[in-house]
């Protein structure tokens, strides 16, 4: 098994080529969630994930003749980013297969960073099959993402750093895609504080490891924007530390780590995808397990499409009434329009957009349907300007 030595070990290898990141307490998240909350900054690496750790300690225990094979990996992302940027460090050949519907983001930074990249596979599991069989083929080291003891001490390198720094925390909350990072960090952290608790976090719809761990089928699928998280089959290794070391595996929905993505930036200005965004989702899902607590969590990645991330913005701010969309059914007269603009400014109301309907659901072609998108403080504000519309006679209703 996995030892506290092994992660000590790794530390040192990669010590210097990767970075220690900020480990930061946030008065804000904690009044949010009634813990004590501390951030560990792994969207700040080189390749804005924790994943390069491992990828690294791998590869700095080839030997040479493995080096000049060439390796190969699967990800959907990080991983693969990880193993191109170092194995172009260190001269190394690289090969790397992602599943067809990987973001565009994380297929470019992996093909910039010098790796050749595969699409192959509509899931992880297939882009590994096809990994297995094309590694065998041209004769090169497969680095697995996450079922492999090297992999799995670089990981742990992110615990080790978390207890160095604040060895009073209570708990750690870890997300969990196939189980390495949650592996290496409860290695390290129950190694050097036994009585710590260490959480897992996965997305209700791809929650292979809380199923394997509690003797169900497993049965995942579905879209999500926690790419990292969506893995069917976990690590056989990291399922057997986390039996033995972690006290529960906690389930978020997919709305909440969407809430976690918005809050981050809004609160810590700072940008983290699905994934890295999950232990704070966990916090707003199970508030009771952690009130009053010193809880760590990583983010611990920041590869987020844009165009994912701009619509997540956009709802966030919907979710919170802060971007509403009234429906106005008025005459078709000159100034009619200006009158309605005039109210909503008047009310506090930013108007966003405008469109006329004319043609598709209105009662008359003399009353067209005009659709406004205003910005409003919070919910609150957005009734009161709703009801100051119709205390003035304007027939509206909230698309």
């Amino acid at each position: 098994m996995l030892t506290l030595d092994d992660i000590r070990s790794a530390a040192a290898r990669i010590a210097g080529a990767v970075v220690r990141t900020p480990f930061l307490h946030s008065q804000t998240l904690s009044r949010l969630t009634g813990a004590e909350v501390w951030l560990k900054f792994e969207n700040l690496q080189f390749t804005a994930s924790f994943k390069e750790r491992g990828a690294l300690n791998k590869l700095l225990v080839l030997s040479e003749a493995q080096r000049r094979r060439g390796v190969i990996a699967m990800s959907a992302g990080n991983h693969a980013q990880g193993v191109a940027h170092h194995a172009a460090r260190l001269g190394i050949r690289a090969v790397i297969v992602m599943p067809k519907g990987t973001p565009n983001s994380k297929v470019r930074g992996t093909q910039v960073l010098g790796a050749e990249v595969c699409l192959e596979g509509e899931s992880l599991a297939e882009a590994a099959k096809f990994a297995c069989e094309h590694a065998a083929r041209e004769g090169l080291l497969l680095v697995h993402p996450y079922d492999d003891a090297d992999v799995i001490a670089g990981q742990g390198t992110v615990g080790l750093e978390m207890l160095e720094e604040h060895p009073q925390l209570d708990c750690l909350v870890v997300p969990i895609g196939g189980g390495g990072l949650i592996a290496g960090i409860a290695t390290a952290a129950r190694s050097l504080r036994p009585e710590i608790e260490i959480y897992g976090v996965e997305s209700r719809s791809w929650s292979a490891m809380y199923q394997r761990l509690n003797g169900l089928p497993v049965s995942v699928g579905g879209d999500t924007i926690a790419e990292g998280l969506a893995v069917r089959d976990v690590g056989e290794m990291p399922l057997a530390i986390v039996r033995g070391k972690v006290r529960e595996v906690l389930l978020v929905e997919e709305e909440t780590i969407e809430r976690a993505v918005v809050a981050l930036i809004e609160i810590e200005k700072t940008v983290a995808e699905g994934a890295g965004a999950a232990g704070l989702a966990a916090l707003l899902d199970h508030p009771e397990r952690f009130r009053g607590k010193r809880v760590g969590f990583p983010l611990c990645g920041g590869n987020i499409d844009s165009r994912v991330l701009s619509a997540v913005l956009m709802r966030g701010l919907v979710r919170d009434g802060r971007l509403v969309r009234l429906l106005v059914d008025m005459a078709d007269i000159s100034g009619s329009l200006a009158k309605v603009a005039t109210m909503i400014g008047d009310a506090g109301g930013n108007i966003v957009e405008v469109q006329h309907q004319r043609v598709f659901g209105t009662a008359s072609v003399k009353r067209p349907e005009v659709e406004f998108v205003i910005e409003c403080r919070d919910r609150e504000h957005a009734q009161t300007l709703l009801a100051a519309l119709r205390a003035n006679g304007v027939r509206v209703t909230q698309g």
